[in-house]
């Protein structure tokens, strides 16, 4: 249990300091929290819970394939922000990252990539 609580608060301590640092400077919050840090300290649990490196590798490819439909998100998020407000313009990136999704999805199976 311990170590449970102890995933929990290094993960949350890593989402609230890339916020800090984001409050403080725009381009540093967006350098650090582009770098795949949740996605490193996931494998990283995973390895230290004695999962099979089979599991792992997994992992990290799948990561790989669902990053990429989510980037037009972060283009069309601040296009968004000023015409929309805040909570409608969030609602509109969930939407067309889902669209995004299911179209990558649709191609990337053509080359035997199954991400469904």
């Amino acid at each position: 249990m311990t170590w449970l609580i102890t995933k929990y608060l290094v993960t949350a301590g890593l989402v609230v300091a890339i916020s800090e640092f984001a409050k403080r400077s725009d381009k540093l919050g967006g350098l650090i929290a582009a770098l795949p840090l949740v996605a490193i300290l996931t494998l990283v649990w995973l390895y230290v819970d004695g999962q099979p490196e089979a599991k792992i590798a997994n992992y990290a490819w799948y990561t790989f394939w669902y990053v990429v439909p989510t980037l037009p998100m972060f283009l069309v998020f601040p296009l968004l922000l000023p015409r929309l407000g805040f909570w409608l313009t969030l609602a509109a990136c969930v939407v067309l990252t889902l669209a995004c999704f299911a179209v990558f999805a649709y191609v990337v199976r053509l080359f035997g990539v199954d991400l469904l």
